[in-house]
């Protein structure tokens, strides 16, 4: 059977980009279907505009540390003009992929894909409504066009998950942040994992008055302990309130709104804007995956094995749509490893045990490897942990305390390798780069303390335990 493509990849995110190219280096056909911008959440609702907003918060802290210094400035923020500047940077990263697809001769295809059989998908307009997508999957006559290739990638990445509560639909979630045309004066943010985090710090930065409501009993859950606490901590230092045992119940538009609220804190609260961050699920929706037989799993992920494979021996799923790792890096070394072993010479595995992950906020965390926890559940009294926490040198003409955390986990049996890094402080999360390949490499204590590292850093503090 001749096809159209020898590779099709319905997604144009990080990871399917990443797929494209390498097939196409290796010689194939290949064609990208994306209904929406390119680059994915990352580019045009994650990962950047959420540092880009991070940036944007620190400099009214840094304007109260330059008078420790000896300038005087000013200190105000406008939202529309930063909302400009990040439109116009997405932009431009836009325009950057898209020139990259061009010139490596890789099809952009705009629209939904919808499966029709094993081999094909149809293609419905961007601008199409759900209902002509529907009648398209089922109507032969509607089809705007149809494309069928040898080797079908998924790479559609996830979207936000919104819980039953009744007046939920008064919520937005991340994908709606950054369209807000004015800065919310009054926000409860639900969820304490990093997007929730991240949303809290970075607002809190640029004024406005921020309740995080967390199920649990403490932010961050599965990060170290250490880490969990000191940037609770350093949060509320900053202004930020932390109302953790707390869920919302019900949500009532009452001037702004009212959410009612059962747990350890107030009954209910009173905010003009409300953001729910409570995770994401695979964005597996309106594929028509049943028409080509993929089975899926808890929460819509693609099942997939080692090589990425489906129950279709040539359909393929990476990133968040198979609920393994949740990051774009991970998402992008997944779409080369697939590339490189069905139309390459050779086969890469992805290491999943050595993935460092970062929350941007203030103050900054960095993570890799086993928490303190999860090794003492491994192997019990062995475990030693090496810590210094202390006030970086940035701080000294200053009476605010920044607190930053430098943290090993370390395997005290014969072998003292270390098997965590955990970081909280400016930087974290450029630091955690370099220790991760260390930890990865198989570095032990004695190789940390007998390295001299570069003075005066707060990364120094990594390397000094004895």
């Amino acid at each position: 059977m001749a096809f159209d493509y020898d590779l099709l990849i319905i997604g144009a995110g990080s990871g399917g980009m990443a797929a494209a190219r390498v097939a196409v280096e290796c010689g194939a056909k290949v064609a990208l279907v994306e209904q929406e911008a390119i680059g994915g959440t990352c580019v045009n609702r994650g990962c950047i505009p959420m540092k880009l907003l991070d940036y944007a918060s620190r400099f009214s802290r840094l304007y109260q540390e330059a008078k420790h210094y000896g300038w005087t400035v000013a200190n105000q923020f406008d939202w529309s003009s930063f909302m400009a500047a990040k439109d116009q940077e997405v932009q431009h990263i836009n325009q950057a992929k898209l020139s990259q697809l061009e010139q490596a001769g890789i099809e952009l295809i705009k629209g939904q894909a919808c499966f029709v059989d094993e081999h094909t998908v149809e293609i419905i307009s961007a601008q199409a409504s759900l209902a002509q997508i529907s009648t398209a999957q089922s109507s032969t006559s509607q089809t705007t066009n149809r494309i069928s290739a040898e080797k079908i990638l998924l790479a559609v990445g996830s979207k936000p998950f919104l819980p039953h509560v009744p007046g939920i639909e008064h919520a937005i979630t991340s994908e709606e942040m950054f369209r807000q045309k004015r800065q919310p004066q009054q926000i409860a943010i639900v969820g304490g994992g990093y997007i929730g985090v991240g949303f809290a710090s970075a607002l809190n930065g640029l004024g406005s008055q921020v309740t995080l409501l967390v199920l649990e009993d403490q932010i961050l859950s599965g990060w170290d302990d250490d880490i969990r606490n000191i940037v609770s901590s350093g949060m509320t230092q900053r202004g930020v309130q932390i109302w953790c045992g707390t869920k919302v119940e019900n949500i009532e538009p009452e001037g702004n709104f009212r959410l009612t609220l059962s747990g350890d804190h107030p009954s209910f609260l009173l905010v003009d804007t409300l953001l729910y961050a409570t995770g994401r699920i695979p964005n597996t929706d309106g594929l028509a995956l049943e028409k080509a037989g993929v089975k899926l799993g808890e929460k819509g992920a693609v099942v997939v094995d080692e090589q990425y494979r489906t129950n279709q021996p040539h359909i393929f799923a990476i990133g968040d749509c198979i609920n393994r790792v949740e990051l774009t890096p991970v998402a992008v070394a997944e779409g080369r490893a697939f590339a490189e072993q069905e139309f390459g010479s050779q086969r890469r595995n992805v290491n999943y045990d050595w993935v460092p992950a970062a929350v941007t906020c203030q103050p900054e965390a960095a993570t890799i490897g086993l928490t303190e926890a999860q090794a003492r559940e491994k192997l019990g009294d062995a475990v030693q942990c090496h810590r210094r926490e202390f006030q970086p040198l940035f701080y000294s003409f200053s009476p605010e305390r920044e607190p930053t955390l430098m943290k090993l986990i370390v395997d005290g049996s014969q072998s003292e390798k270390v098997i965590g890094a955990h970081i909280v402080g400016r930087g974290a999360s450029e630091i955690v780069q370099s220790v991760g390949l260390a930890l990865k490499m198989g570095a032990t204590l004695n190789e940390f303390e007998a390295h001299i590292p570069t003075h005066p850093t707060s990364a120094e503090e990594l390397f000094s335990h004895r």
